[in-house]
């Protein structure tokens, strides 16, 4: 037996769980199964679970006043072909745009906001460890 720990997936808590699972498989290309309790997308790069919460409330960012716990990033290569995309699938956009030069902000049909960078992770932990 090893004492390994594996990241599997981030479950994410949504109204209606499996609704939130069909949009993000509409965006990622990916499928979703489930019901509306627990539900999840499963994509060519990665899997989200989602579970339904009763009084789920949305986060309200920037503002905070209900806090956002957590944001899922996406990498594209095309700002602007992504965002009509995400658009069309029922995602709205933020006002607010911090970084728009590279990253837009989004939130999906359950509040949540995501962003839509063209900075890649790999190439941001090369930055930050001087690679």
């Amino acid at each position: 037996m090893s004492a390994r720990i594996t990241l599997d997936s981030t479950t994410v808590n949504a109204p209606d769980a499996l609704a939130l699972a069909e949009f993000y498989a509409v965006i990622t290309g990916g499928s979703a199964a489930g019901d509306a309790r627990w539900a999840a997308v499963s994509g060519p790069d990665g899997r989200i679970a989602f579970q339904q919460v009763e009084d789920h409330r949305a986060p309200d960012w920037p503002a905070d006043s209900v806090p956002t716990q957590l944001h899922l990033d996406f990498h594209v290569d095309d700002l602007e072909a992504t965002a009509a995309r995400v658009l069309a699938a029922g995602a709205t956009q933020f006002e607010a745009q911090p970084n728009a030069d590279h990253c837009l902000v989004f939130a999906d049909p359950a509040g949540h906001p995501f962003c839509l960078s063209t900075w890649a992770l790999d190439e941001l932990f090369d930055a930050v460890r001087g690679a």
